[in-house]
């Protein structure tokens, strides 16, 4: 008993350490509903972010003013672990133009990044067994002109 309760939790953590190729998604889901096109909540319209594959929006934590450029928070759910996403924001938010600031690898994980006159905070929280909740919030940057004039 011991021994299959020992390969049971060696698996588990095992598929939980596994190191997945995660790619960045822009599809949008409309679908037809009695005739009538339905915009369910996408990400195609986001263009300067990374957005992984199967992410799920949290409309209800979400609140945005803009998407060009974007300010304001985008919350998210993926199935990922959160070492994951957090490899994966280091690896992609470059490719979008971002320049790294600070990052943090803890419990909850931070990263910042800078671009034009934005700064985007990104939180990585635990979500649920494997899964990240991720918290994406883009602000104008206080040494732009822009922003002292919205500030």
């Amino acid at each position: 008993m011991r021994a299959i309760l020992f390969i049971l939790s060696s698996f588990v953590f095992l598929s939980a350490c596994h190191n997945e190729s995660i790619q960045p998604s822009f599809k949008s889901e409309n679908t037809f509903e009695n005739g009538v096109m339905q915009s369910t909540p996408n990400f195609a319209q986001f263009r300067e972010i990374p957005i992984p594959e199967n992410a799920t929006m949290s409309l209800d934590k979400t609140l945005l003013f803009g998407n060009d450029p974007l300010i304001g928070r985008l919350a998210f759910k993926v199935p990922y672990n959160q070492a994951n996403m957090f490899d994966f924001y280091m690896q992609e938010m470059p490719k979008f133009g971002w320049q790294e600031l600070t990052s943090i690898r803890a419990t909850n994980s931070y990263l910042t990044y800078a671009k034009d006159n934005r700064v985007a905070m990104i939180l990585l929280g635990s979500s649920s067994l494997n899964g990240t909740e991720v918290i994406f919030d883009v602000s104008l940057s206080k040494n732009t002109s822009a922003a002292k004039n919205y500030y």
